[in-house]
């Protein structure tokens, strides 16, 4: 009887065991791969369009502020904020998607600080409107933080996509108030100015992000870290260009009277060119090697145009 009962004791225990190896084989052989084709999605269309319910409304308000408001609700809402997915769930094993929406928010901030400083108050002296601040604070929230945090404590957390959410309803806010006349949007030259020299500002540092990369990685038979570099910078090609294009109708009178379209029109050209590479594997040999290409090195090119068209747009509006 002892001997039976061991007997079919070790059975069920190499039943189960395989059951479990099974199990985790169609885990890692099915969920993770099928899940990250699900999730994975970069969406660099450069003829993304915010609908608007309401036209006479959108005429008073701001379009770069409602496409700011659009991309959060985009990458949030419909295509789902994979930055901070945990362990367990597909999008954690993503790369290049997370990196996309990390550069794209990080751009939408630093716009965002500018509508703060610059465009949505009247002089450098009055008030900061309540909405543009809570959303430029809120944008700056890591775009990594899941429901926990362990590192920093036990108890749960904010998440990221909630304080984006609440920052995209912040600029819906402002825009509504904008259409009502109670709200500040200044259209002078002068404001523009501003805020495109800290957009130039910003994407120096993405050049030199790729730079660094190209420097540190470009001798290695693998890099690991190229893709992220080269993904985060797109992000904030795509934001800027999207934004870019819209402050090109909020400031239409400025441009036409600097006769600015067509110096406007290349600097986009060049913000959309960067934007839309898109490598299946992205490269980072050496700059001169004869058969693999260097796509950070691509990139670095139309962000340092782009910068160039960017202070050519500023040298026009400062004569």
């Amino acid at each position: 009887m002892t001997d039976s009962t061991d007997s079919l004791v070790s059975r069920l225990r190499a039943r189960w065991l395989t059951l479990a190896v099974v199990i985790v084989a169609l885990v890692f052989g099915l969920y993770y791969p099928i899940g990250m084709l699900i999730a994975h999605k970069i969406d660099d269309n450069p003829d993304y369009q915010v609908a608007s319910p309401d036209p006479a409304a959108t005429a008073a308000s701001s379009r770069a502020v409602a496409m700011a408001a659009g991309l959060i609700d985009r990458e949030v809402n419909r295509n789902g904020w994979v930055a901070n997915d945990p362990f367990f769930m597909p999008g954690s094993m993503l790369d290049n998607m997370p990196n996309y929406q990390l550069g794209m928010i990080h751009a939408l901030g630093r716009f965002a600080f500018q509508m703060v400083d610059q465009i949505g108050r009247t002089r450098g002296s009055s008030q900061t409107d309540r909405d543009l601040q809570e959303a430029a604070g809120l944008l700056q929230y890591s775009g990594t933080k899941w429901i926990f945090d362990f590192s920093t404590s036990l108890l749960p957390t904010a998440k990221s996509e909630d304080q984006y959410r609440k920052a995209r309803s912040a600029l819906l806010s402002y825009n509504q108030r904008l259409s009502q006349g109670q709200a500040v949007f200044e259209r002078r030259g002068d404001n523009l100015q501003a805020t495109l020299e800290r957009i130039a500002l910003d994407i120096g540092s993405a050049s030199a992000a790729i730079d660094r990369r190209i420097s540190e990685g470009s001798s290695l038979w693998i890099d690991t870290e190229s893709d992220d570099v080269f993904y985060s910078v797109k992000g904030q090609l795509y934001a800027y260009y999207m934004v870019l294009r819209e402050l090109r109708q909020d400031y239409a009178n400025v441009i036409r009277d600097r006769e600015l379209g067509g110096t406007w029109d290349q600097m986009l050209a060049s913000f959309a060119a960067g934007a839309g590479l898109r490598p299946l594997v992205v490269s980072n040999a050496k700059p001169d090697a004869v058969i693999l290409p260097n796509h950070l090195g691509s990139m670095g090119f139309y962000v340092e145009r782009a910068r160039t068209q960017v202070y050519e747009v500023v040298n026009i509006l400062q004569k």
